[in-house]
Order: structure tokens, then C-alpha cells, then sequence
């Protein structure tokens, strides 16, 4: 079992139930995003919490991005980055391989329209395309399964946003965008996992703006997935997004995104 899940800053998460949610959770893996920490800033019961392996690659601009991922026993290997000098200490991706698979967390540009911010995203983009396909040949000739989780911050489909009609101009759902999404599943031949359980479901949105009453009106968008190379997505036997309860319960303006494999 894979999770995912954008925590909008480890330590501030913890203090609303993240550290409960670890101690439950049955995932053998965990995938976090947006950590904006140092291992040394974290608590313990967060940055060494016990019955899990930590693996923290925080953004060099301190408090900003960072991924993570949570193991059960050590990996046995861990890469950070993707081979692009710009983003090679941006906090933006972790791969670690844990027996026959790897595992990655990744935090794609969130980006906005008209800034540099929107340009960083394209750069990004233009750039981890390759590296996937880099990743699926490496995968595929050593026997074994590849899973890229995170936040992409991009939806996909109209089914996975509420409002795609007025978010047709915005970052996360351009025509550019969702177009380089396709790239992903169509020419490197990776799967949107949740889809393909799912492929007629509205959602499962897993982010919701903090914002009105956006979480209880379930007016959010599907951008935290699960993309895995074939092999590994026809294992996918189910997934769900685990919502909370109540906006009040919430951690994070994101839920995770949780997927039962057989054999994982």
C-alpha cells in the first residue's frame, strides 16, 4: 500500500493530526510533498517517528517545497532530483527504490499565469518528460516497477475538477498543461493509476482551496496522483482519497491518496 499527500508544511500538519494519521495508516510507503522543513526542525514523532524509515529533500530556499518519503525499512537506494541543475536542489523530487520498486515524491510547480512563475512550471515540465521516459527504459530493464507519487498540480480531465469551465485560463488546467499530462500516459506509456480503477468517477478531488466553503461543497480539483509504470498499475486493486471527516479535522488543504497493490 502507496500513499501520497501534499501536507502543507510538515510541522504545522503535525500539530493537526498528521502524527496521528502516521501511526495508523497501513501504507508500506508514505509520499509527502511541500514539506518545508529540515530534518533537524522536525519533532521527533515527525522526523524520526517509530516503525518508519525517513528520506527528506528539502528546497535550498529554506521553508519552501521539500519532498519526502516514509519507508517502513531502509531503501535501498535514494536519488535526489532528476539530473537538471535548476531543480537539483529544489526540493521538488525524491526517488528511493524499496525492494523490486521504486518510488518517487514529487512536488511539480504549482505556477501562475503571466509570471515566472508560470515559466519555472514549463522549464519543469519540459524537462521531467525525458526523465520519465528515462526512468519507465530503466525500470523496465531491470524487472522492475516504477511510481512517481505527488502533487502535479495539474487536472488532467474535466472530471477532475468541480469548476473546469471557469479554470479554463488558469495554471493547473491550461490546454498546454493538460496536454503535457497526456504526454505522460500516452507517449511514455506510465498510468494514472486512480483513473484507471476509476475511469467514469467525478474526482476523487484531493485538494479543496481553504477558501469559502470549497471542502464542504466538495468544490476541488484531482491533482495528487499515483502514475506508475504498467506493470505496477495492474497490480492497482483499489484506491481511495482519504477525506476528513470535517473541514475541522483537516491537516492539510490536500488529503492522501492512497493505493492498495498486491505484492506492495
Amino acid at each position: 500500500m502507496v500513499s501520497t499527500v501534499n501536507v502543507n508544511g510538515l510541522r504545522a500538519a503535525a500539530r493537526k493530526g498528521l502524527v496521528e494519521w502516521l501511526a495508523a495508516t497501513e501504507a508500506e510507503v508514505v509520499c509527502f510533498q511541500e514539506t518545508r522543513a529540515e530534518l533537524d526542525q522536525l519533532p521527533p514523532e515527525v522526523g524520526a517517528p517509530e516503525g518508519w524509515h525517513v528520506e527528506l529533500a528539502p528546497a535550498a530556499d529554506r521553508g519552501r517545497a521539500g519532498v519526502a518519503v516514509y519507508s517502513r525499512g531502509k531503501p535501498d537506494a535514494v536519488r535526489v532530483g532528476f539530473g537538471v541543475a535548476e531543480f537539483a536542489e529544489s526540493g521538488r523530487y525524491l526517488e528511493v527504490d524499496v525492494g523490486s520498486v521504486t518510488v518517487a515524491s514529487l512536488y511539480l510547480p504549482s505556477g501562475e499565469v503571466g509570471t515566472a512563475r508560470q515559466e519555472e512550471k514549463e522549464r519543469f515540465m519540459a524537462a521531467f518528460l525525458p526523465y520519465l521516459v528515462e526512468r519507465r527504459d530503466w525500470a523496465a530493464s531491470g524487472g522492475r516497477d516504477f511510481v512517481v507519487c505527488g502533487d502535479w498540480n495539474i487536472a488532467h480531465r474535466e472530471a477532475d475538477l468541480r469548476n473546469w469551465r471557469n479554470n479554463r485560463k488558469n495554471a493547473g488546467f491550461l490546454p498546454e498543461e493538460r496536454a503535457w499530462m497526456t504526454r505522460v500516459f500516452d507517449e511514455v506509456g506510465l498510468v494514472d493509476v486512480v483513473r484507471s480503477l476509476y475511469p467514469e468517477q467525478e474526482g476523487p478531488y484531493s485538494w479543496w482551496s481553504y477558501r469559502g466553503r470549497a471542502f464542504d461543497n466538495d468544490t476541488g480539483w484531482r491533482i495528487d496522483y499515483q502514475v506508475a509504470s504498467s506493470g505496477l498499475a495492474g497490480r492497482a486493486e483499489a484506491a481511495w482519497v482519504e477525506r476528513a471527516a470535517s473541514h475541522a479535522e483537516r491537516w492539510s488543504d490536500h488529503a492522501p491518496v492512497t493505493v492498495r497493490y498486491s505484492g506492495v
